[in-house]
């Protein structure tokens, strides 16, 4: 059976109460993730829409025989968005349910809830004076209140807006410190649920990252030609968190305040909310009950800077999306140094509530722009629309670059086969592949494809030795925040420098090849070989030798398994984690000592010694394969040298470890529209009063959540459906969608948490348009 994982790295924007809409969306990606927990343990199927996504899942098997694991394994998100983000990630962790974030958007996200006592007028005729000047903004040309709120809201709107203007004046309206006891009420209903076990395999990294701005900011230093260092201020404080996943359901992907801090920050709407201030944690901490005993570390982490300073009292957290925010950012880093231990379909998806902007052909640019629209779309929409671009083209470069690579290497096969033959002649075919057999091959091709490379081998080598140090430089800078670099720039030159200083000014001999001091720190360091050579094989298995109808599937599984193993065992040692608690001090003396740290990497990594590992594995594994799949595995094996040569200077993304490309899949209303045409305008409401609509109407959040779920369960059997080698019969996806569509219909009608009324339209036109 072939194994494939679906693995979702999920972008989530703000976008004020639509963040209602996402937490729809989110949703459904959880529970098609547990349906495919479900299925791979073999656990007893559930009713509801669970039931239709195993379903599906049963019948890719029966059919392709491919059987799929959905990995939602790298949250990122901004504002409200980061909200969703950050309780997705502790259920896919803990393995418990995501429904108390439910009641938490459809109950308390209302303006009245939100409201800091303090704020509400004490009486029915408070500021009764300050009446007019509401009256006023309302219905003024240019407030637009008229054009952006229905009819059968617009009393209910404007009653709240009122409440506003006549509570307290220059201080936001809502409370902070309410706030976070409603998200940390949130976590405390999760953590009363049932925990199953997590929705991701035991020891696999989930990674959360969340924006917030530093109001104040900190001083950091620029390196320009002239003047050769300035100051300038960074505003940025992204939140992030990266745990191994544990065999056992129940324990937390961080401390519940942690976790509340990130959210919390992430959505302090400017105006609305008072900035995050650490004082608020502590009090959340003594009303909570909850203790924090990682408190220090945690800031040593995400602020490190003020800590050093000791100026963490002072800082002033407000929402991620006031700058150019980049949620797409932090998912990209994510992906540097992930393990495979199968075929990887990575997708990359982004969730955009409104792709229509304002709404209008031209956004309305052509109107003046009205005093709600000055402010609201400066705050709530404009920082939004920039960044996608850009990280959407890194994604596209970085999928054109290993396409352009594969071509290139699919160009040279026949050259390098007919070298590796030629080299080693045909008994390398017959003689039983042992592991000193293997490793004498081994050795054998790549000084072959040292000699044969001439000139271009000490270009070859320089780029290997870049890399590797681009690599290390990185790590260092990741395990030493204390050392507050903006970049790793100053740790690869001092290790540079210790390379120069151990021999290493020169990499290749007058007559051609390797120095011993270049082969010996290859050998200690080059943890980006092994992996390339690896993944050579594990695209070979996965694309070009699944197509022979000679080789069975069975052998081609086996060997799947074998390589992905084998590279897992190079992937624990490219992280922090095996270098052991010691290694952070080591980090931060290494603009001092650079030779201290070499020296330790060398000594915990040994890679050596996995090479002797692998090559055992490998050979087990040749021994039990078909003759013409081992001569295939043989071939690129061995030949892998002479394709390195060739391409590792043209490649920019040889740190990556998930080989396959990334594909970007949107989900938004314009893109599910089974049921209802119209996109955004057609179906959701939040919408409304620049996108602060659901935030008035608890009717507006049940059409918006519900909505999300529907157009999550889209697209989710969408992107499923893509990952076939061959589409399904005629109609199966269409069916599978209309019950789903039904299922999450009857599973909202047993909860009582949205209008009967709307449940019921909903129905229908399902049932007219999916019949």
């Amino acid at each position: 059976m072939r194994q494939k994982e679906l693995r979702i790295a999920l972008v989530c924007y703000g976008g004020v109460s639509l963040a209602v809409y996402m937490h729809g969306v989110t949703r459904e990606l959880w529970q098609l993730a547990r349906a495919s927990r479900d299925f791979h343990s073999e656990n007893a199927p559930r009713s509801g829409v669970d039931a239709v996504y195993r379903r599906l899942f049963e019948q890719m098997e029966e059919c392709h025989d491919l059987r799929l694991r959905v990995l939602p394994d790298i949250m990122s998100g901004a504002s409200a968005g980061g909200i969703n983000a950050v309780f997705l990630a502790q259920a896919i962790y803990s393995g418990q349910s995501l429904e108390p974030l439910t009641d938490l958007w459809l109950e308390v996200a209302d303006v009245d809830e939100l409201v800091d006592p303090e704020a509400k007028p004490n009486w029915r005729l408070s500021k009764i004076w300050a009446q007019p000047f509401a009256n006023w903004l309302l219905s003024r040309p240019g407030s637009d209140i008229a054009d952006t709120v229905a009819p059968e809201t617009r009393r209910e709107v404007e009653r709240k807006v009122s409440h506003l203007i006549r509570g307290r004046w220059f201080e936001p309206p809502f409370s902070g410190l309410g706030f976070s006891r409603l998200l940390e009420r949130a976590f405390a209903a999760m953590e009363q649920t049932r925990a199953e076990a997590p929705l991701l395999p035991p020891g696999h990294p989930l990674d959360l990252y969340v924006t917030a701005t530093d109001f104040h900011g900190h001083m950091e230093l620029l390196h320009l030609n002239s003047p050769p260092v300035v100051e300038d201020t960074e505003h940025r404080m992204p939140i992030s968190f990266r745990e191994k996943t544990p065999t056992h359901g129940g324990e937390g992907l961080a401390n519940p305040l942690e976790l509340v801090f990130a959210a919390r920050a992430t959505a302090s709407f400017p105006g609305a909310f008072p900035p995050l201030r650490l004082d608020e944690m502590d009090a959340l901490s003594d009303a909570s009950g909850r203790s924090w005993p990682g408190r220090d570390a945690f800031l040593d982490r995400i602020m490190p800077v003020h800590v050093m300073r000791e100026t963490t009292d002072h800082v002033s957290l407000i929402d991620g999306s006031v700058l150019v925010n980049k949620p797409f950012a932090g998912a990209i880093g994510a992906l540097r140094g992930r393990p495979a231990q199968r075929e990887v379909d990575r997708r990359f998806i982004y969730v955009d509530p409104r792709p229509d902007r304002f709404g209008k052909p031209d956004g309305g640019k052509h109107e003046p722009v009205g005093f709600f629209s000055a402010i609201f779309g400066s705050l709530s929409t404009i920082p939004r629309e920039q960044p996608i671009r850009d990280n959407l083209e890194q994604l596209e470069d970085q999928t054109r670059e290993a396409e352009r690579i594969g071509r290139i290497v699919s160009s040279l096969r026949p050259e390098v086969e007919a070298t590796v033959e030629k080299l080693f002649g045909r008994t390398l075919f017959l003689d039983q592949p042992t592991p000193a057999r293997l490793g004498n091959w081994r050795r054998k091709a790549q000084q072959a494809a040292v000699e044969q490379a001439g000139y271009a081998f000490h270009s070859y080598a320089q780029a290997k030795l870049s890399g590797i140090v681009q690599r290390l430089a990185r790590l260092t800078m990741a395990a030493a925040p204390r050392l507050a670099l903006d970049d790793a720039g100053p740790i690869e030159a001092v290790l540079r420098a210790e390379l120069h200083r151990r021999g290493l000014d020169m990499l290749s001999l007058p007559g051609g090849g390797a120095t011993p001091q270049a082969i010996a720190f290859f050998r200690e360091h080059d943890i980006g070989f092994r992996i390339r050579r690896l993944r050579l094989l594990a695209r070979r298995l996965a694309r070009d030798w699944e197509a022979d109808p000679e080789i069975p599937d069975e052998a081609l599984q086996q060997a799947r398994d074998t390589v992905y193993a084998i590279l897992s065992l190079y992937f624990e040692k490219e992280g922090t984690a095996a270098l052991g608690p010691a290694f952070e001090g080591v980090a931060e003396q290494v603009l001092a000592d650079p030779g201290t740290l070499l020296d330790m990497l060398d000594a915990k990594r040994l890679l050596p010694e996995i090479d002797d590992r692998a090559e055992v594995m490998l050979a087990e594994a040749l021994e039990q394969m078909p003759k013409n799949l081992r001569r295939r595995m043989l071939f690129a094996y061995l030949g892998f040298p002479f394709y390195d040569t060739a391409t590792l200077a043209l490649s920019r993304n040889e740190g990556l470890t998930e080989f396959d490309v990334v594909k970007v899949d949107r989900i938004s209303p314009d893109d599910a529209r089974s049921i209802r045409e119209g996109g955004t305008q057609g179906t959701l409401r939040g919408i409304e009063f620049y996108n602060f609509g659901a935030f008035f109407s608890r009717a507006y959040r049940e059409n918006d959540y519900l909505w999300g779920r529907l157009h999550g369960a889209e697209r989710m059997i969408d992107i499923v459906c893509s990952t076939m080698p061959e589409p399904l019969p005629d109609g199966a996806c269409r069916e599978y969608k209309r019950d789903a569509f039904h299922a999450i219909l009857d599973e909202e009608l047993v909860a009582g948490r949205c209008s009967v009324r709307l449940i019921d339209q909903l129905r229908r036109e399902v049932s007219e348009r999916l019949p």
